[in-house]
């Protein structure tokens, strides 16, 4: 499947989609804290999206090849679980680690984040771990300009994350995105520097690294010998994080289109590289 390139009436008809999941998460924040449980939040995410927003919650029903339905409208993915996490009936706790994926359909397009939220009082090592990840992300973001190539993003992650002490999840990564949830390219999260597809104005893809505070290895998560065909855990039972941001490569560098009121500010060495208004 050959990459689309988005023009720039597309590029707004994204901006408008990204926009509305980063908002679904503003919303949601004061309501992630301990004694609420997954499902709530994703009543709670579903209908700002069809009833606020007048979106479609894309999660909702998706079904790739291989996969059964998956049966909410937002992914839930808490402590060691790495990704696709289903919500539940069980109430998050004091110290736990969350992961809140929305994507939401807009006019046709796609617009898809996530963010990781420390549910009161965290450790020391969970709060590292969610801020490592996240300066991850950003230092991959900041690889996105027209003639670089997509190992270079993974690359910065990387070595970034591994510097730090940290694994990174490889089989799971950043995916084009547009009129489809998942298109070209892949978008690994590892990588080597001057390797993969060139980028070019137009290319828009979710870079959303996966990381994990001890080995790198996952597996399904069976629950009474059954697997719900979604959820996936850490080998070793460690911590996982994972934030996202949606990205499209302009003529002079990259917009992050995932941005809203709320979003957490980029990190200090992003807003220290900007150039003065």
């Amino acid at each position: 499947m050959a990459i689309t390139i988005k023009s720039a009436a597309d590029i707004e008809g994204m901006r408008v989609a990204c926009r509305l999941a980063s908002e679904v998460l503003d919303m949601l924040t004061p309501h992630v804290r301990p004694g609420v449980t997954t499902n709530q939040l994703d009543q709670l995410a579903h209908d700002h999206i069809v009833g606020v927003q007048g979106a479609i919650p894309a999660p909702l029903n998706y079904q790739p090849p291989g996969y059964m339905p998956y049966p909410k409208s937002i992914c839930t993915s808490v402590n060691h679980v790495v990704c696709h996490g289903v919500p539940n009936d069980e109430p998050l706790k004091n110290g736990d680690i969350v992961n809140l994926d929305i994507t939401v359909i807009k006019d046709g397009w796609h617009g898809d984040t996530s963010r990781m939220f420390v549910v009161g009082e965290g450790s020391i090592a969970a709060k590292r771990l969610c801020s490592i990840t996240y300066e991850a992300m950003w230092r991959g973001i900041a690889k996105v300009r027209p003639g670089a190539r997509l190992g270079d993003i993974g690359h910065a992650i990387q070595t970034f994350a591994e510097r730090q002490g940290f694994s990174i999840v490889r089989e799971f990564c950043g995916h084009g995105i547009g009129l489809k949830f998942h298109e070209e390219p892949q978008v690994l999260h590892y990588g080597r520097p001057g390797t993969l597809d060139e980028l070019v104005p137009g290319m828009c893809f979710t870079i959303e690294p996966m990381i994990n505070l001890g080995k790198r290895e996952i597996k399904e998560d069976r629950k009474g010998g059954k697997y719900d065909g979604w959820t996936i855990v850490t080998k070793d039972r460690s911590l996982s994080a994972q934030w996202e941001h949606t990205v499209v490569v302009t003529d002079s560098g990259h917009e992050v289109l995932t941005l809203s009121a709320g979003s957490p500010p980029p990190p200090e060495f992003i807003t220290a590289a900007a150039p003065a208004a």
